[in-house]
């Protein structure tokens, strides 16, 4: 039987808090700049959230701003966390690479399901030469519900999959792979919650623990 594996990517393989921090500080000074913004930047409550679409960043964030407000700064923080990224100031989460490189040499199809818009999503892929492991690379733009459960269940459709495990660090992709009938494996990174860790079958410190979860003679989760 094929075997796939899905992963999440801020927060999983990317570590998305070292620029951040960066492009956050940029936009709410930027709206400082603009007389829409006086408290502090929102750094903490951003990274609570970490993990759920933009629009649903912004309307939790900007609760009293103009939806044509939210749209630009949408805007303008995704030009912030591009430029950081072709900076260089971003990393990958240790043993990506190592990990990648391994699935793809025990014939796993590799996949990625994220949150994140498809620009910045191919930034990363491209930045880091991702590509030469992985099959392809699904954004929650693709889909209307903006729903991680939905994305799942389309690339398990396209590629006709019937045995994989989702790996991620929030609820949402734990959720994503019980509601698709699949093992989850839940990364104890920067983001992630221990409430929200319970919900994954599986729970790793390092990417390459997945040596040992996904081993040639693994089970037929």
């Amino acid at each position: 039987m094929s075997k796939s594996i899905i992963f999440d990517m801020d927060g999983t393989l990317f570590q998305t808090d070292l620029i951040l921090e960066y492009a956050l500080e940029d936009t709410f000074e930027h709206l400082r700049s603009m007389g829409k913004w006086n408290d502090p930047i929102p750094l903490q409550q951003y990274r609570e959230i970490m993990g759920v679409p933009l629009p649903q960043v912004w309307k939790t964030l900007l609760p009293n701003h103009s939806t044509k407000d939210r749209e630009y700064i949408d805007s303008y923080f995704l030009e912030k966390l591009l430029k950081n990224i072709s900076d260089g100031n971003g990393s990958l989460y240790p043993n990506t690479k190592e990990i990648l490189s391994y699935l793809h040499e025990k014939h796993y199809a590799i996949y990625i399901a994220s949150n994140g818009l498809t620009v910045y999503l191919e930034a990363i892929i491209s930045h880091y030469q991702l590509d030469q492991w992985i099959t392809e690379t699904f954004s929650i733009q693709q889909i209307d519900s903006l729903n991680k459960t939905d994305l799942v269940k389309r690339i398990i459709e396209k590629y006709g999959i019937t045995n994989a495990a989702v790996v991620g660090d929030r609820l949402s992709d734990f959720n994503a792979a019980r509601d698709n009938g699949l093992l989850s494996i839940g990364c104890n990174f920067d983001y992630a919650k221990e409430d929200e860790l319970s919900h994954a079958h599986y729970v790793i410190d390092d990417l390459m623990e997945l040596k040992e979860l996904l081993s040639p003679n693994e089970r037929e989760d």
